[in-house]
């Protein structure tokens, strides 16, 4: 690369991080690595407001689910030493994990298509956030009381945070050694990782450590309070000059020989003959031509992603103690300048007319599943769909649909012009079809009550509440409520959670028997589908054993 190549990229890093060149914002850390060579390395912002510490080159911040790659690398050194086959069956390793009369292989929890619920998304169905203290323990209780999945394993990809933290138990359990040893020894300390470590508390001390922040209602920021214990799902913290130290390593082999980033980047298919996008703690992509490995993380006043062209040599490394970055999006614009003109660096599609997007906006419903999406165009003249109230961009592909732009998320939509119904493909699934949801829904008059449960250890109670209705919630660590509870139209509605990161929804919809009435609710978040909690007798006041 010529100094004068290397000075536009230095200079578009510049630019793109000029929001965050602030004394008084947290900020983003960027490197970009071409050829080997760490070749930009840009900062804006602090690593701490309190002490006015600006974020330097060795600033370390927590990096989340990026993580998830490092634990499927101790697993592929482990197989590749005969200690564990990758189709083990799960219940070989983790005797305690329950049976839920499907086989759940090592590799199924690496492709994240176990179909086992998120155990964070559990928690918040009993009342939890990730600000409340929780221990490992609670955890691995919340995954142990599911007796049902999401989906039979291998037919389906759903994110789940349950699958990295099994896997970095059955790497404790076979290498006699906390998972966080086994990484420094293995990994860390022989690539010269110094930066690198898994923190198993957040109270842990990390040298080098931003602090996480979160933007304050009406301006300026808050310290982000995060209290979850981690493991091989999130538990990493590291800098750009140590993830580009990762980077050299899968490019060489040195640590993990040369088939440690091919068997990260190997991808299963699902019974239909699709290939599953997301391959072993990292995903495969297309993006403008490029095929692309990469992978986000997030956590309270963090964000980070990890951004591989392996056949170009080229990887985008974004690190965030700002919880109001996209550290997605900016590392896709940094890509962006790195190859916009070259050959084989497609143009974006273009977008629909805006009359047509105009249609689409407004609510989806499935009345089968009870699942919903809304659709909307943002200030800048964007589309973007949100789906358990988590919002992303839309962006055209080739087919002719509106595919997210998130991280970790499959999800296409097809309109139907009219604004009537819209077809959307996620989760590895065949398409279905979404209609608008009525204008005016209202709840069913039968729906206050009590509800159990089991799989979430928790009791709801849906009772009115100023002027309308709202669940409290009892739960096996904590009780949270009032949560306001939304129609839909007919037995479907929403119950809303605050939460640290971001205020979400719920999809519910009420189970009635032959009778008509309402036996149960199958409750629905973004990784934890159809949690049944099941009606228990009487009216809201009374005792659930009267």
């Amino acid at each position: 690369m010529t100094d004068l190549e290397w000075l536009r990229l230095d200079r578009q890093a510049e630019r793109l991080l000029a929001l965050w060149n602030r004394p008084d914002s947290p900020g983003v850390a960027l490197g970009i690595v071409r050829d080997g060579a760490l070749v930009v390395h840009r900062q804006a912002g602090r690593a701490s407001l309190e002490l006015d510490v600006p974020i330097g080159e060795d600033t370390a911040f927590r990096i989340a689910s990026v993580s998830k790659q490092f634990t499927c690398a101790a697993v592929l050194m482990l197989a590749a030493e005969g200690r564990l086959g990758l189709e083990d069956d799960l219940r070989d390793h983790l005797p305690a994990m329950p049976d839920f009369g499907h086989r759940i292989t090592v590799a199924h929890l690496m492709h994240n298509t176990s179909g086992l619920r998120d155990m964070l998304e559990l928690t918040r169905l009993g009342g939890m956030d990730l600000s409340v203290p929780a221990r490992a323990e609670d955890l691995t209780d919340a995954i142990l009381r599911q007796r049902t999945l999401n989906f039979a394993p291998g037919t389906r990809f759903l994110y789940s945070n349950t699958n990295f933290w099994l896997l970095g138990q059955i790497v404790e359990k076979l290498a006699g050694e906390k998972l966080s040893a086994f990484l420094n020894r293995r990994i860390f300390a022989p690539i010269g990782m110094t930066r690198t470590r898994l923190t198993e508390s957040t109270a842990e001390i990390a040298p080098g450590l931003a602090t996480g922040y979160l933007p304050r209602e009406g301006g300026g920021f808050v310290r982000a309070r995060h209290n979850y214990p981690l493991g091989g799902e999130g538990g990493l913290v590291s800098s750009v000059a140590d993830l580009a130290l990762w980077d050299r390593n899968l490019a060489t082999g040195r640590v993990g020989g040369a088939e440690l980033a091919a068997g990260l980047e190997e991808q299963a298919s699902f019974p239909h003959g699709a290939l599953n996008s997301y391959a072993r703690g990292m995903q495969v992509q297309t993006y403008r031509g490029l095929r692309t490995v990469d992978h986000s993380g997030l956590w309270p006043g963090f964000k980070s992603h990890f951004l591989r062209v392996p056949a170009r040599g080229v990887t985008v490394i974004c690190l965030s103690n700002n919880g109001a970055a996209d550290a997605y999006r900016l590392a896709h614009r940094m890509l962006d300048a790195v190859f916009e003109g070259d050959p084989g660096f497609h143009p974006v599609p273009a977008l629909p007319e805006r009359g047509a997007l105009e249609r689409l906006a407004g609510r989806y419903l499935d009345g089968e599943s009870g699942l919903t999406v809304e659709f909307a165009i943002n200030p800048a003249g964007e589309p973007t769909g949100t789906v358990n109230g988590l919002p992303f961009l839309l962006v055209p592909d080739a087919q002719g649909r509106l595919v997210a732009f998130r991280p970790g998320f499959d999800f296409a939509a097809r309109p139907d012009g009219t604004g009537e119904t819209v077809g959307i493909a996620a989760e590895g699934g065949p398409e279905r079809v979404f209609h608008r949801a009525p204008a005016s829904a209202v709840l069913p008059p039968d729906l206050p009550g009590r509800y159990v449960g089991e799989e979430a250890g928790a009791t709801w109670t849906i009772a009115p509440e100023a002027d309308g209705m709202a669940v409290r919630v009892a739960g096996p660590l904590a009780n949270a409520g009032p949560w306001q509870v939304e129609p839909v139209g007919g037995d479907c509605l929403r119950v809303i959670l605050p939460g640290i990161i971001a205020m979400t929804w719920l999809d519910v919809r009420a189970l009635r028997d032959a009778a008509g009435a309402i036996t149960a609710l199958s409750v629905s978040a973004g990784r934890s589908r159809r949690v049944e909690f099941r009606r228990l007798g009487g009216r809201p006041g009374e005792s659930a054993f009267d």
